[in-house]
């Protein structure tokens, strides 16, 4: 694995798509696993964290595109990372919504396995695709896969804290915990969405 980044200049294309090809299958699962729990358990840290891997799906499938043609086309990644950027902005201001709704009574949310269970997969996975993209940018200079590892980093932080406040309803059931838990990732959701929109080509380790 290490001879791809001997070569100055070598774009490693192939290591590209397929670390690429492992993030939009795995935020698929994510995205569609933590969003209908959240639907089923009332969850508002599930449903941040679903909606931030849905984002992070459509910046996977930007840089994948990107390296299909063998060429940054500059523009339309930039225009790609304004609109990422963007739509986690809505969602950070959507989740404090949701959060501080469910903090007032409005909704009780509910322990789900299949949530814990989705949070636990991301914050396995979610580190090595993040070091690998990191790896990957230094080589190619490019601004939207330095993006899209960043994404991946904050995602595994995210699961981590979104995890925490699920396994605290589901052990005592406590009502307050996941949408404390949601509050707490917003931030993240906010570094995530200025990041994106002022990714940098990066030229460090």
């Amino acid at each position: 694995m290490a001879s791809i980044f001997r070569t100055p200049g070598y774009i490693p294309l192939r290591r590209i798509h397929l670390i690429q090809t492992i993030t939009i299958i795995c935020t698929s699962l994510e995205a569609a696993g933590s969003l209908y729990a959240a639907w089923v358990a009332h969850s508002p840290s599930l449903l941040a964290f679903g909606g931030d891997s849905a984002i992070e799906l459509l910046s996977a499938i930007v840089v994948l595109w990107e390296f299909n043609v063998n060429a940054e086309n500059d523009r339309a990644a930039t225009r790609a990372a304004r609109v990422a950027g963007t739509l986690l902005f809505a969602l950070a201001i959507y989740v404090v919504l949701i959060s501080v709704m469910t903090l007032l009574g409005h909704d009780i949310p509910r322990s789900t396995y299949l949530g814990i269970a989705t949070l636990a997969a991301a914050a396995v996975i979610m580190p090595w695709l993040s070091q690998e993209k990191r790896k990957l940018s230094a080589v190619t200079g490019s601004a939207a896969l330095k993006a899209d590892a960043v994404q991946s980093g904050l995602c595994a932080y995210f699961s981590l804290i979104a995890l925490t406040g699920l396994a605290v309803t589901a052990a005592w059931h406590v009502r307050w915990a996941d949408p404390i838990a949601a509050l707490v990732a917003t931030p993240l959701i906010l570094w995530e969405g200025k990041e994106t929109i002022q990714g940098k080509s990066c030229g460090c380790h």
